[in-house]
């Protein structure tokens, strides 16, 4: 099992205390390079139509919780693309 599965696996037992480094990381994996970094905030565009872009907001070092479950949600739609 890679670390990012194990970041993954903990993201969906645990949307709280997420590390910021982590989502990126699943991101960049997923979602390719970020399309916009400013300040605390990278923002992922997505392939697919509709709402285009996962922001993920750098809080302390961790993710809120609500991007982390951006982030499973468009996971489970980029299996189904």
């Amino acid at each position: 099992m890679t670390s990012i599965d194990k970041i993954i696996r903990q993201m969906e037992t645990q949307t709280n205390g997420v590390r910021f480094e982590d989502a990126v990381k699943v991101c960049r994996k997923y979602f390719g390079p970020p399309r916009a970094s400013s300040g605390s905030h990278i923002v992922f565009k997505m392939p697919w139509q509709g709402d285009p872009r996962i922001n993920v907001q750098n809080r302390g070092g961790l993710v809120k919780p609500y991007q982390v479950r951006q982030i499973l949600l468009a996971l489970e739609r980029l299996k189904t693309l």
